[in-house]
């Protein structure tokens, strides 16, 4: 008997935008899908364009090469904001390795607009993507309401607070062999609803159900879709929260630096995440009810 092998599918967006009934559900079906059996999906044709995503990219490697006090000038301060600059191994994405080996900026809508370390370019740039990256996350919103059989504005309403988080990421080339068990991003599962990412290069491993470690590569025009942890209490499990990791390149990138985007789309904060009605026929709610604030608070002081 042949193995069956675990893929992450390539989902075209443009038959759910415009596409008649049909057309719709069959994208409908293999988000479904993708979303029980690994929890991570590319999709193409999502309405950003290239142009953008490499305006951001440009904007984010011009931060990360100021100098490291002029950085540091916004560092990341609590939880409670959630916004700043993250320095390398800052960060332990997998509280029981040594920190990981990125650097990184946190923006909410609020440091955006209030942070005067940043040009007015930077902040246009990034605005504009802000609201490109929430009309490919309340399609999708809208997709796993109707995957679950939800009023279709089900998880856009529980999301229209803009309580999302923009973080620009850069993995400066290695300089020295690192620590015992070290990573670049480590080991971990995202901790909302939905992750959008947007990377440069190769690096991403997904970790399949039997354990394995599943490379994610970059495929241009696309954008990786993963659900994140909030979504998986909410379904009880029907959609699954997958852990992740960059790991370290075992070739001359390792020489090279590497950056991606990713844009976290979570509740509003006051949000009950609790067991969907429609999602306890197999088994019993697994998860008691928690406020997507309260659970996000808790998440960040285990990072950090």
């Amino acid at each position: 008997m042949t193995k069956s092998v675990v893929q992450i599918p390539i989902i075209d967006l443009q038959p759910f935008l415009a596409g008649d009934e049909l057309e719709k559900q069959a994208v409908v079906d293999r988000v479904d899908r993708a979303c029980h059996e690994i929890g991570f999906f590319y999709i193409i044709n999502s309405g950003i364009s290239a142009n953008l995503v490499q305006q951001v990219f440009f904007h984010s490697q011009q931060f990360f090469n100021l100098p490291d006090r002029t950085k540091a000038q916004i560092a990341w301060l609590d939880e409670s904001h959630n916004s700043g600059y993250v320095g390398v191994e800052r960060e332990r994405l997998d509280p029981s390795q040594p920190g990981d080996l990125k650097e990184a900026l946190n923006l909410n809508l609020h440091a955006i607009a209030q942070n005067s370390e940043f040009s007015t370019d930077f902040c246009s740039c990034v605005l504009s993507f802000w609201a490109a990256c929430v009309e490919v996350t309340n399609t999708i919103l809208q997709i796993f309401a109707l995957a679950l059989e939800l009023p279709e504005e089900f998880f856009i309403l529980n999301h229209n607070e803009q309580a999302h988080t923009l973080r620009l990421l850069h993995y400066p080339p290695l300089q020295q062999q690192p620590k015992l068990g070290q990573v670049r991003a480590g080991e971990h599962s995202d901790y909302g609803s939905i992750t959008l990412l947007f990377q440069d290069d190769i690096g991403l491993e997904v970790q399949t159900k039997n354990g394995e470690w599943l490379a994610a590569p970059t495929i241009p025009n696309s954008i990786i879709v993963n659900t994140g942890d909030l979504m998986q209490r909410w379904t009880n499990r029907v959609f699954c929260s997958t852990k992740h990791r960059v790991a370290i390149p075992t070739d001359e990138r390792v020489k090279r630096s590497r950056y991606s985007i990713a844009f976290f789309c979570h509740p509003n904060d006051n949000t009950e995440i609790a067991c969907l009605p429609n999602c306890n026929s197999e088994q019993p709610a697994i998860y008691p009810p928690i406020s997507a604030k309260d659970y996000l608070l808790s998440r960040l002081q285990a990072t950090y």
